[in-house]
Parts: structure tokens; sequence; C-alpha cells
């Protein structure tokens, strides 16, 4: 295999990874890499070729129109131990923060998720997902027809939540107004102190 057909193969195994749960099509692949259809076949069946050997966890998915990247079932024991690993089941302050927006917004897509956040969601997702806090609710209508998140009977348990209404509420208007008086009342303290 030359070099050139490996770098090929290096980006597509990349792209893979970063569109996550959403996956991608053949079209957009092309587009992306500005390479042919056809040999984007060819690079995932190369890719998929690798991912046969036992040597790597990982395989490639066909799953509603989009190729992505998942875990082989024949190591779902091992994931399921993590995601029950009490040293592993803490929530970083990302995932608290993700768990937060899909909890008050839901549901939601990955991709309105990390509009949100300002950064790719889709393995805080996925971690979500395995420890059984959010679930697949459906699809949305968007283009690409991704999947929408929402949380779980196992979120409100972790939170000591008996409903989804028991979330504290977030009163933004309040908050917009604070901001307001705040800046009104610093202004009017500068142009004090110039009258002085």
């Amino acid at each position: 295999m030359d070099d050139k057909l490996k770098e090929k193969i290096g980006i597509l195994e990349g792209i893979l990874f970063v569109v996550g749960d959403e996956g991608i099509d053949i079209k957009a692949l092309s587009e992306i890499m500005d390479d042919k259809e056809d040999n984007i076949k060819e690079y995932l069946k190369e890719l998929k070729k690798r991912y046969e050997s036992p040597e790597y966890g990982l395989r490639i998915s066909y799953l509603g129109n989009a190729f992505k990247l998942t875990t082989k079932q024949e190591h779902k024991d091992y994931y399921e131990k993590l995601a029950y690993n009490p040293s592993t089941n803490k929530l970083s302050n990302a995932a608290l923060e993700t768990l937060a927006i899909i909890a008050y917004r839901q549901p939601i897509t990955n991709s309105e998720i990390s509009d949100i956040r300002g950064v790719q969601t889709g393995q805080l997702v996925r971690k979500l997902v395995a420890k059984g806090l959010i679930k697949e609710a459906g699809k949305s209508d968007m283009p690409g027809r991704p999947n929408l998140y929402k949380t779980t009977s196992e979120f409100l348990d972790y939170f000591g939540l008996a409903t989804i209404d028991d979330l504290p509420t977030i009163n933004q208007e309040s908050e917009e107004q604070s901001n307001e008086v705040e800046l009104f009342s610093s202004i009017y303290k500068e142009e004090e102190k110039e009258n002085e």
C-alpha cells in the first residue's frame, strides 16, 4: 500500500471519528476529501478490512445511509463493565454541562448540543448513553435525520429527581435584567465620578 493511500485512509478514519454518532454518507465524504466517490468506497473497504483484525476494537458500520465508527459487538461485555465500574462512573464538568443541556432542551441532537457548548460533544454523548443517563429518542427532521437524545430514568435516579419537572428552573429573564441593572449602574457610577 503506497503512502498516498495510507494517508487517505488515515484522513477517512479521522473524519469518521469526528462525526461520531451522526455518521456521514459517501457524497459528503467525497466533497470533504475532494475525491471521487468510487475512491472513497475503496478507502472504506480498506479501512473496514483493517478493522476486521482482532487487534482493533472498532469497526465501520453502515446505518441509516451513513458510515460511522462503532465498537465490536464481541467486546460488549467489557464496555458494560466500564459503564458500571464505580471508578469510571464519575462525571466530568464537560459531561455534566452536556447532560444539563440535554435535560433542559430535550429532545436534542448532538449537533445542537455541540452548537450550544461550542465544542464537539459526540464522545461525551456516547459516554452518557453508555452510562444509561441519556438515550436515543427518535430521529430529527433535520437534514441527515440525526438522532435525538433525552434523559432516562437512571438520570432521574442519579440526581435524586422524581420527574424531569423537578429540575431547578432557570430564569433567564431575571438574569438578563440583572445584567442590564449592573450595566446601567456601572455607567451611572462612571458618569457620577466624571461630574465630581
